[in-house]
């Protein structure tokens, strides 16, 4: 029994509360069958709180939720089969050997991956026989992973999968997210690592204070516009340097003798800051152009302070 639309989650005016504090207040989303849809916002920003709503683990105070096209907490029997869950911590027993886990989640599922092969594809064959406490924090959370997806999932939300791994099982990692996404499967991803949402995301949704502050492709957050970095010695004159490039260019020093000039960035443009430098007897260091990323979107949206 699937219900029509393509949506594999959909979100509209989802509230919640905790007391006087609103942790999700009026968020609205849709994520797509087969891609990956990232959902990235400070500490607090609601992100978690929505994720745990859509998996049926926390009721909301208003709004709509649809999982595959179901209500999560009435229709969880249904669900559950359907959807693969990776929690940020938790979820794996203390006292089970890791191989004897995973073939434990695989029981309990129709058609499931083979164990033993998604074991050696994440690295943990060697440790099928360690009990889950003995593994290392990078080893739990590859077998939070295997045990996400052992049961071939339409839909499977990963909560900081790549959290304390090191670079081989984050790429690892990786292709495997972006395999589950070519055979249709939908995945959201929340995560505190933008080149991993700029690398892996379909469509990303930024959210602060519990609600939608953009959202889009990669491609469309950050643009086409291009921009120049370079250092140099601390306190440039920058209004002068502004005032000999085109209107609408912008120029910042963050932190003290690092450099990010923005504008029409062609050749002229180079050459002027390059003049500009030389004229003023600066010595530019590590000067290059390059496109606005995903990090730079997010603290223009969210704030540059710390947040517990």
């Amino acid at each position: 029994m699937t219900p029509p639309g393509n949506a594999a989650v959909e979100l509209d005016g989802l509230v919640k509360r905790y007391g006087s504090v609103a942790a999700v207040d009026g968020l609205s989303l849709r994520a797509e069958r087969g891609a990956v849809t990232a959902l990235l916002g400070p500490n607090g920003a609601g992100k978690t709180t929505a994720v745990e709503i859509c998996e049926g683990y926390r009721q909301p105070d208003g709004g709509t939720v649809r999982v595959l096209g179901f209500d999560p907490v009435r229709d969880a029997r249904l669900l559950r089969p359907r959807v693969g869950v990776m929690l940020q911590s938790g979820g794996v027993p203390a006292q089970a050997r890791a191989g004897e886990f995973l073939r434990l989640m695989a029981a309990l599922h129709a058609n499931p991956l083979p164990p033993a092969a998604l074991l050696a594809r994440l690295g943990l064959t060697e440790h099928a026989r360690t009990p889950c406490r003995r593994l290392s924090g990078g080893q739990r959370q590859r077998l939070s992973l295997a045990a996400a997806v052992v049961g071939r999932p339409e839909l499977v939300f990963l909560d900081e999968p790549t959290a304390g791994l090191d670079p081989q099982a984050r790429h690892a990692t990786w292709e495997l997210v972006a395999e589950l996404r070519a055979s249709g499967v939908a995945v959201v991803l929340t995560t505190h690592h933008m080149e991993e949402a700029e690398r892996l995301a379909d469509h990303v949704v930024i959210v602060d204070h519990g609600r939608v502050v953009a959202a889009g492709s990669p491609t469309e957050l950050t643009g086409a516009e291009r921009q120049l970095r370079f250092r140099a010695r601390a306190g440039l004159g920058l209004d002068e340097l502004l005032a000999a490039l085109p209107l609408g260019s912008a120029a910042k020093e963050s932190p003290a003798g690092h450099y990010l000039v923005e504008g029409d960035v062609q050749p002229e443009f180079l050459a002027t800051v390059t003049t500009w430098c030389a004229s003023h007897g600066v010595l530019t260091e590590d000067l290059r152009i390059e496109r606005r990323t995903l990090e730079d979107v997010f603290l223009e949206l969210t704030g540059r302070e710390l947040r517990s």
